[in-house]
């Protein structure tokens, strides 16, 4: 690594990219709670704020010599069981999808979509559970690594109030997106690497705003969504438990910065 990850690093980064995002979505005139209802909207109002986040977050990933850490485990969890949690996360996105209207998408709107689904999972997951885990990590015990990423990738969705969305059902979201992050950060730790926690992320968020913008039946993730975070909150001691990833070295050798 070409930098000694720090827990300052991380923090800096973290606010840097919510900055990003707000002041991009905000210069694009789309509020919130339009995101979803149409190809243009989509675009302007979540997709062209991510794609920035995006170039950013990758060039910082870079300049700090930090994607082997930031999307690998250097040891698997010990008990995969918890894997079924993600598992009926990905099940619930998949009956949202298939409970959409898909006539009622043109081919723009549908692209769209698919590089919001794109976007936000590199984004989202490459930031909370991959540059801020390891920050973390250079200091802090396993279990506030997950606590602390988890609380902050839920707090970041703040945002959106600031961007339009009711304050009231943005709190909500704050504590739902805090205990999906969990599930997440399960997929990282039992498969090993940060790819299939982004696959998640990004199929459940195509499937939340298709299903709401054309439901054909049973919005499913509105009613499962806080029994798997409840569920991905009780299971994950067993993905920490026997963890030890503290000990990452920079490319130079250096030991880990406590401070």
């Amino acid at each position: 690594m070409r930098v000694t990850p720090r827990v300052w690093i991380g923090l800096a980064i973290y606010v840097g990219y919510v900055a990003v995002i707000f002041v991009v979505s905000k210069l694009s005139g789309v509020a919130y709670t339009e995101i979803g209802t149409s190809a243009e909207f989509t675009w302007r109002g979540a997709v062209l704020d991510l794609a920035v986040g995006a170039v950013l977050l990758a060039i910082t990933t870079w300049l700090l010599g930090w994607w082997r850490p930031a999307l690998f485990e250097r040891r698997r969890s010990h008990h995969k069981w918890p894997i079924f949690v993600p598992a009926l996360m990905l099940v619930v996105a998949v009956a949202n999808l298939v409970n959409t209207d898909w006539s009622k998408f043109d081919p723009s709107f549908l692209l769209s979509l698919l590089a919001l689904g794109l976007a936000v999972g590199f984004c989202e997951e490459l930031m909370s559970r991959g540059l801020l885990l390891t920050a973390f990590r250079s200091r802090l015990s396993e279990v506030w690594v997950w606590l602390l990423t988890s609380l902050l990738f839920g707090a970041m969705h703040l945002v959106n109030a600031a961007l339009g969305a009711p304050f009231l059902n943005t709190l909500g979201q704050v504590v739902l997106a805090a205990m999906s992050g969990t599930c997440f950060y399960i997929v990282r730790r039992v498969t090993g690497s940060l790819v299939w926690a982004m696959a998640l992320h990004g199929i459940w968020d195509v499937a939340a705003f298709s299903v709401g913008f054309a439901p054909l039946g049973t919005p499913w993730a509105a009613y499962l969504t806080p029994v798997i975070g409840i569920l991905a909150v009780a299971v994950v001691y067993w993905v920490i438990t026997g963890t030890d990833e503290r000990q990452v070295g920079s490319r130079t050798g250096a030991t880990p910065a406590l401070s």
